[in-house]
């Protein structure tokens, strides 16, 4: 342990959760390693959602104002029939159930770099490398990276995300915890042909879906195919060209613009393929290795709120270890506090599946109907889900210590 530390701790993974945990964590006095096989910060990405009480906890980090500033300011989302014509047009906010003002809409891209800068010159970051066993012991964590190095570490934190290699190592196999869904879905950036702008359509047959997302008046489009198919196996998913060809199978027979919008996906160099999944686990850590963010909780993009656990996670873990010098106690506390709340919010998946894709023609219409009823103007209130938490005030540097993980 470095002198005048709390402990070390490892975090695997720098998107969203883990540069927020590193950031709670040596504000309360440890000292932070985050490992990421990525070769740096990625970029890019889909636009997410910050919302309720994620934004709160993005108030608390400081970087509330650039998170605002980067706010995308989507004003309408027209649904489609199979034929192309208009099914519904309603407000973002009335779609996601956010709060219009509050809740927040922003690159990917652009939350994982202002939480990178937030935290680069307090943490050590190793890029371009990742975990490949971990061994623990009475006083901590023996950690063997791809790269050969070996290192140890009081603790060790998954935020590597829904395929989470800190979990399977540590927990183990992921098919004990993920919970396929029924649907598989692929993302990539086509040219903006659509003369789209500040805008999405989400296009719509019973079983399958295509969204398009402009950002602001760019040049590009963020497309997403979603479609309902029976779990894929793992070779499947690893594989570029089995996506291609299924997409193109799926999607196929379809009108409208979808010819471009398979082609550009066939295309596309980097195209992002997955299921759409949760993570379901009876606990979040195992002796010295805990999870936060989708590693532990994925609740799917259908709810829209996995940067916001993400958030919200990392500030309630950092919370805990700073409270309790014995890291099972902190833990255990950390789960007790926030499993409601995750609970909560990845129930929110029955309404994002009515919402996006439903499979049958009567669950379409039915879906259309309530879209129809909804206003274009932004609702005043968003989903209790999303606050459904109180966050603790954050501890003040007072609370560090000489030692807050728990040596026998």
């Amino acid at each position: 342990m470095n002198s005048g530390s709390r402990g070390t701790v490892l975090v695997s993974g720098a998107s969203i959760a883990g540069p927020a945990l590193a950031f709670w964590l040596h504000k309360y006095g440890f000292t932070v390693t985050a490992v990421e096989k990525s070769a740096g910060v990625r970029d890019g990405g889909y636009p997410i959602d910050v919302r309720g009480t994620a934004v709160a906890v993005a108030h608390r980090m400081g970087i509330l104002p650039q998170l605002q500033q980067a706010h995308i300011d989507t004003r309408r989302v027209t649904f489609l029939n199979a034929d192309g014509s208009r099914a519904a047009v309603v407000h973002p906010q009335a779609v996601v159930g956010g709060v219009d003002g509050h809740d927040l809409e922003i690159p990917r891209g652009t939350l994982t770099n202002v939480l990178y800068a937030a935290v680069r010159n307090n943490v050590e970051f190793v890029f371009d490398d990742s975990i490949d066993a971990l061994t623990e012991h009475d006083h901590g964590v023996d950690v063997t990276f791809r790269s050969g190095a070996q290192r140890s570490f009081d603790l060790v934190v998954g935020a590597d995300g829904l395929h989470s290699r800190t979990r399977a190592l540590a927990f183990g196999p992921e098919q004990h915890y993920l919970r396929y869904l029924g649907y598989c879905f692929s993302i990539c950036a086509m040219p903006n042909t659509f003369g789209l702008s500040h805008e999405a359509l989400i296009w719509n047959t019973p079983g399958r879906a295509a969204a398009l997302y402009a950002v602001g008046d760019g040049s590009d489009v963020h497309a997403l195919l979603t479609f309902a198919h029976s779990e894929p196996s793992h070779e499947a998913l690893r594989a570029a060209d089995t996506h291609r060809d299924l997409i193109s199978t799926v999607f196929g027979d379809d009108g409208w613009k979808m010819p471009t919008i398979v082609d550009a996906m066939h295309h596309a160099p980097d195209p992002f393929f997955d299921t759409v999944s949760q993570i379901h686990m009876p606990q979040w850590s195992s002796g010295r290795v805990a999870l936060v963010g989708d590693a532990a909780y994925a609740p799917s993009f259908l709810t829209g709120q996995g940067s916001s656990l993400a958030l919200v996670g990392a500030y309630m873990l950092a919370d805990s270890l700073a409270a309790h010098d014995d890291h099972t106690t902190a833990f255990t506390a950390y789960e007790r506090a926030g499993r409601r709340f995750v609970d909560l919010n990845q129930a929110q998946i029955s309404t994002g599946e009515a919402a996006l894709i439903p499979t049958t023609a009567d669950a379409l219409e039915a879906r259309n109907h309530r879209l129809r009823s909804l206003t274009t103007s932004p609702p005043t209130t968003g989903r209790p889900a999303h606050t459904a938490l109180t966050l603790p005030d954050p501890r003040p540097a007072a609370v560090r210590s000489e030692i807050a993980v728990h040596r026998k």
